[in-house]
């Protein structure tokens, strides 16, 4: 994966802006609150349909304009490609191609671009949602199958709900509605399962570089239901009263969960703020090398503020494993990553003022 070009309009401080990548290391510097991270955002937006820092309407498009606009050229596989986006906060046009877009997961799809930002020790110590996010987004990119089983169980899940909340539901479309969950259901699973059992030796080669400490890490998928002692189908209907009275669906894939077990630290609410950091950046990573395993090549990777969130010494760690990869990496921060010069690899320096990137 390799971004070519980045264009903007009305994206937050930016009028109209566009920046032009090169391989390797990109390094893009200013003042706090000039719009570095604005430019990892834009890309970001893109490769993942949302933002890294809350929804569109909340200040994304810059103040006066209807909608933002972005625009990418890119390199996948040795094939050229292009996406642009035009996002009004409640509506969004999109085009791959040169052809139009139906659903932003043909982005997800298309577009591989992993952020490691100030929000993402979630990662590891917030809530399921954001770990089911980064299980689905890797499988987007590795499982032709995931995406259509995916929409399927949605459609099921959002049918099931609007019964349970009818008075009394409707038995006999409950039962249809829950078959279909059920078999969705099971296979969205067993794509998990099979996509975190394929993740853990990438993790477990990187770790010792980024967080040694641990000693070794295990991951598990949680599915959302007690899989060892019933299908899906039996747990739904066991579940059927409970779900009456709630008006929603109680267990299931969307209730899934990663468990990330480390040999030689406590589990993850124990873990000092970097220690989760660097968990978070493991598990980015993982994803990332496990992604260009698979023959996909290594997606673009984007650290917002590397400086102020890992230290020196592990900053110039994950640097060198950067360097050793060959993938193309976007790094933002108020001056250039101590680091950096250490690692001996050329850069391209941008910086960034006033709405305005030019070379530094």
């Amino acid at each position: 994966m390799l971004i070519h070009l980045l264009r903007v309009e009305a994206f937050r401080r930016f009028d109209s802006a566009e920046i032009a990548l090169r391989p390797g290391f990109n390094l893009l510097t200013g003042d706090n609150g000039s719009g570095k991270t604005s430019v990892l955002e834009a890309l970001h937006l893109l490769a993942h349909g949302r933002s890294f820092r809350g929804r569109v309407r909340d200040g994304l498009i810059r103040q006066g304009e209807p909608a933002l606009q972005a625009y990418v050229e890119w390199e996948a596989e040795g094939v050229a490609r292009r996406a642009g986006l035009r996002h009004a906060g409640g509506s969004w046009e999109a085009r791959l191609d040169g052809e139009d877009v139906r659903q932003l997961g043909q982005l997800c799809e298309a577009l591989a671009v992993i952020t490691f930002e100030p929000g993402s020790h979630a990662l590891v110590d917030g809530s399921a949602e954001v770990r089911r996010r980064y299980l689905d987004w890797g499988l987007f990119h590795v499982e032709h199958g995931f995406m259509p089983q995916w929409r399927r169980y949605a459609r099921a899940l959002k049918q099931r709900n609007a019964l349970l909340r009818q008075t009394g539901g409707a038995s006999a479309q409950l039962d249809a509605w829950e078959h279909e969950l059920a078999q969705s259901g099971e296979e969205l699973t067993l794509l998990r399962e099979a996509y975190v059992t394929g993740l853990q030796p990438s993790l477990t080669r990187l770790l010792p570089n980024l967080l040694p400490a641990a000693g070794g890490v295990e991951l598990l998928l949680q599915p959302g239901w007690k899989r060892q002692e019933l299908s899906l189908a039996d747990a739904l209907l066991l579940s059927r009263e409970r779900d009456l009275a709630l008006g929603y669906t109680s267990l299931g894939p969307h209730r899934a969960d990663l468990r990330i077990s480390l040999r030689d630290l406590p589990g993850r609410e124990g873990l000092s703020r970097g220690q989760t950091k660097q968990l978070a950046l493991a598990l980015l990573l993982g994803q990332a090398a496990h992604l260009a395993a698979l023959g996909g090549g290594w997606p673009a990777l984007q650290l917002d503020d590397l400086g102020s969130e890992l230290d020196r010494h592990h900053q110039r760690r994950l640097l060198e494993v950067l360097a050793e990869s060959g993938a193309q990496v976007l790094i933002t921060g108020t001056e250039a990553p101590v680091g950096l010069a250490a690692v001996g690899v050329d850069v391209a320096m941008f910086h960034v003022e006033h709405g305005k990137i030019g070379g530094a």
